[in-house]
């Protein structure tokens, strides 16, 4: 009876240090706004839940102190891999619109943001805040605690290994950052390109204007307009990009089961 106990409350504790970590490391769940008692007591309730359903006669692990600080070591890495994985299209967009804010000349006009304890200008801030409500909509969180429950299953408790697949799936997601901030930003940066190139033409024709403060103005005007003009484009990209979370983290868990 008493090896029963301890043989649940072990696997209790991993699937627990499982979840907590991806809790620690996933949007939403894991910002810095959202008080640790709260993370504590999430973790707590959907690792008892989650606890219930596995099957334990497919668990088998050593019982001796060494193997749980690896076992647990494991189920830590586990949980924040897949916790970080899913903040690449967070990262992407708060990317582009650092980008489109530096173009426009609000390099220096920088806020802080709460979730992140991060500073970035006003556009990369408008943009981050914006998928964070997206996200909700879509219930993007529903889709990281159906991956969570499913990763139980694919990657048995204390099984988990770092192999070649995850190494390119990490690699892979880690491009999609600059991928995703190219593809939000680059209609701005191109409409910028062309103001830039029209003021060295300007500037190479009349020397004696004073094209900066012609041209500041302009672009942060341009820009305004433009980011106004995308947002139905933008509305439907970051969509689009949230809507790929569930299958995104279904390919993570896939490659770190094999």
């Amino acid at each position: 009876m008493t090896e029963i106990l301890v043989f649940d409350f072990i696997v209790l504790l991993l699937v627990f240090l499982r979840i907590s970590a991806m809790f620690v490391a996933a949007p939403i769940f894991g910002h810095k706004a959202i008080p640790p008692q709260i993370k504590l007591g999430l973790s707590l309730i959907v690792a008892y839940i989650v606890f219930l359903t596995i099957d334990k006669s497919s668990v088998s692990f050593e019982l001796n102190l060494a193997s749980l600080v690896v076992y647990s070591l494991k189920e830590i890495i586990t949980g924040l891999i897949m916790g970080y994985i899913l903040n690449f299209v967070f990262w992407g967009i708060s990317f582009a619109g650092h980008l489109i804010g530096f173009d426009m000349g609000l390099m220096f006009a920088e806020v802080l943001n709460p979730f992140e304890e991060s500073q970035n200008n006003v556009v990369g801030e408008i943009l981050f805040f914006a998928t964070v409500m997206l996200f909700l909509i879509i219930n993007g969180h529903h889709y990281i605690i159906t991956g969570l429950v499913a990763s139980f299953k694919a990657i048995p408790l204390a099984k988990f290994t770092i192999n070649e697949p995850v190494y390119h799936l990490l690699i892979k997601y880690a491009f999609t950052i600059f991928t995703i901030a190219i593809k939000i930003a680059s209609p701005i940066l191109v409409a910028f390109f062309l103001v830039h190139l029209a003021e060295g033409i300007i500037a190479r024709v009349i020397p004696n204007i004073q094209i900066f403060f012609v041209s500041q103005p302009l672009k942060i005007g341009l820009g305004v307009t433009m980011i106004i003009t995308l947002i139905p484009f933008y509305i439907y990209a970051i969509k689009s990009l949230l809507h790929g979370y569930e299958n995104q983290l279904l390919e993570l868990i896939k490659g770190m089961s094999v």
